[in-house]
């Protein structure tokens, strides 16, 4: 049996959590996971709404600014609005504010794209990427989430937790692989953990996107719990993974560690 979600702990106390709100946020997230625009049908589809009830949230949501609405096909996407939330939240992060100055140097020494990332349940949500010139625009969007059991940010997370936290966490990711390189294995993810843990860093080769090998270090507190982890990310088709750990391994740990030593 999973843990409780979020939502689910929350819904226990019934006297102050607000349905109404959950299901605007879910027509919300709805629309705002798709690449194109959404229409009534499709999210109430999402949603598990009645057709009615999706159109009076997405409307909402267009009067108060967060959804844009084509006049002509009457279907949905995200406003520019969305992007002042985010704003906020990485404006007033003091991990994202402190860690930049060091990705800024990382990513002129190593001269390939740098991210930090955060886990978030079972994924890592990117909060900060410097982009190289050669990445696809669509995998380096701030706010990229992948699952943390298949990432090297994760895994050097998940390094850093108790090994029962870290398999708690795995057990109850639902593991679907993202490339047909995605190890799934428990066992054989959380020897690549126990690794991790050993050597400081994770290696990902092609599990999380095709053509590409990561490292990342994981930034600590100063209880030594991981708070957020340095990836560098390069082609496969120009660095094997013995030139990576040799190489780059050690730019992440020690921009990972500056990092967590100043006082996170």
């Amino acid at each position: 049996m999973s843990p409780p979600t979020r939502r689910e702990i929350a819904a226990q106390d019934n006297s102050l959590f607000v349905t109404s709100l959950e299901r605007g946020f879910a027509v919300l997230e709805a629309v705002g996971n798709e690449r194109r625009d959404v229409g009534v049908t499709e999210i109430a589809a999402k949603t598990g709404l009645d057709k009615s009830a999706a159109q009076r949230f997405a409307f909402t949501l267009h009067a108060l600014g967060y959804l844009e609405k084509d006049p002509a096909t009457r279907r949905f996407r995200l406003s520019r609005r969305v992007l002042g939330l985010a704003h906020a939240y990485l404006r007033a992060d003091p991990l994202v504010e402190l860690a930049t100055p060091y990705l800024a140097d990382l990513r002129q020494a190593s001269q390939k794209r740098v991210d930090l990332s955060l886990l978030d349940g079972f994924d890592i949500v990117y909060v900060v990427r410097l982009q190289s010139q050669r990445e696809a625009f669509g995998a380096t969007v701030v706010g990229r989430r992948i699952p943390a059991f298949c990432s090297s940010g994760g895994r050097a997370m998940l390094a850093s937790l108790p090994e029962d936290d870290a398999r708690t966490l795995v057990e109850h990711s639902t593991r679907t692989p993202l490339t047909p390189h995605t190890i799934t294995d428990i066992e054989a993810v959380m020897a690549e953990i126990a690794r991790a843990r050993r050597d400081g860093f994770a290696v990902c080769v092609q599990e999380a996107l095709m053509g590409e090998i990561v490292v990342a270090a994981a930034v600590v507190d100063m209880q030594g719990r991981p708070r957020g982890a340095v990836h560098i990310a390069m082609s496969l088709a120009d660095h094997d993974e013995t030139e990576v750990r040799a190489r780059y391994a050690p730019m992440a740990v020690a921009a990972a560690h500056l990092i967590s030593g100043g006082g996170y």
